[in-house]
C-alpha cells in the first residue's frame, strides 16, 4: 500500500477558541491516538496541528495510505480513522489518526472491476454498488486496490461479498453486500423480448 509523510506539530492550546484561531491560520485541529497509553491501557490522544496544504495530501485523492505523521522529527505510522469537514465551505475542521504497528487493522480498500462482464457485452449496463470493502489484516498486507474479476458475470447477475476471497486479508463487510450488478437495460430487454417473439 501508498504510504504518504505528513508533517504535524505538537498543539498545546486547546478549546474551542485556540482550535478556530487554527483553522482561521490555515490550520486544522488533528488527533492522534495510540502513540501513547493510559494507565488502563487505553490510547491516550496526543492534539497536533497540521496545515491545511499537508492534509490536502491526504484527502483530495481517491487513494487510500498508511500515513507517516512527522510530529516535530517523531515519526508515527498511522491511519486517518476520521475526517470532519465543514458543510458550507466543505473544508477540513478536524483529523482524527489512529497509530498502527504490526497487528491486524481495519481499512477500507478500494474497489476495481476488471474484465468485460459477460452481461455488458448482452447489452446490460455493470454498476458499482460497493466502492470500498472493509478488510482486516496487518498494514503490510493491504494493496492499494481489490480487484475483482467480471468477466463472467452474466445479465440480471449479481456479485455479493461472499463470493470474494483475497489472500491474506478478512472481509469484515457484511457478506450479504451487493458489490456490483449487470442490470438490465431498455435495449437489452427488447432484444430478449424480440428473441422471445420469434421464437
Amino acid at each position: 500500500m501508498k504510504e504518504i509523510t505528513i508533517n504535524a506539530q505538537v498543539r498545546k492550546d486547546l478549546g474551542k477558541k485556540a482550535s478556530r484561531d487554527l483553522r482561521r491560520t490555515g490550520n486544522v485541529p488533528a488527533v492522534v491516538y495510540g502513540v501513547e497509553k493510559d494507565a488502563n491501557g487505553a490510547p491516550i490522544a496526543q492534539p497536533l496541528t497540521i496545515s491545511q496544504k499537508e492534509l490536502a495530501k491526504l484527502i483530495y485523492t481517491p487513494n487510500v495510505y498508511i500515513v507517516n505523521l512527522n510530529i516535530e522529527g517523531k515519526e508515527v505510522k498511522a491511519i486517518l480513522k476520521e475526517l470532519q469537514n465543514d458543510y458550507v465551505k466543505d473544508t477540513p475542521i478536524h483529523v482524527d489518526f489512529y497509530q498502527i504497528t504490526d497487528a491486524p487493522i481495519v481499512m477500507e480498500i478500494p474497489v476495481k472491476l476488471n474484465g468485460l462482464a459477460e452481461g455488458v457485452r448482452a447489452g446490460g449496463k455493470l454498476s458499482l454498488n460497493i466502492r470500498k470493502l472493509k478488510v482486516k489484516a496487518p498494514y503490510t498486507k493491504f494493496p492499494d486496490v481489490l480487484e475483482i474479476d467480471v468477466t463472467n458475470l452474466g445479465l440480471g447477475k449479481s456479485m455479493k461479498v461472499e463470493a470474494l476471497n483475497f489472500e491474506g486479508l478478512e472481509i469484515i463487510t457484511s457478506k450479504e453486500a451487493v458489490v456490483c450488478a449487470v442490470r438490465m437495460t431498455r435495449a437489452a430487454r427488447a432484444a430478449a423480448d424480440a428473441a422471445e417473439a420469434e421464437g
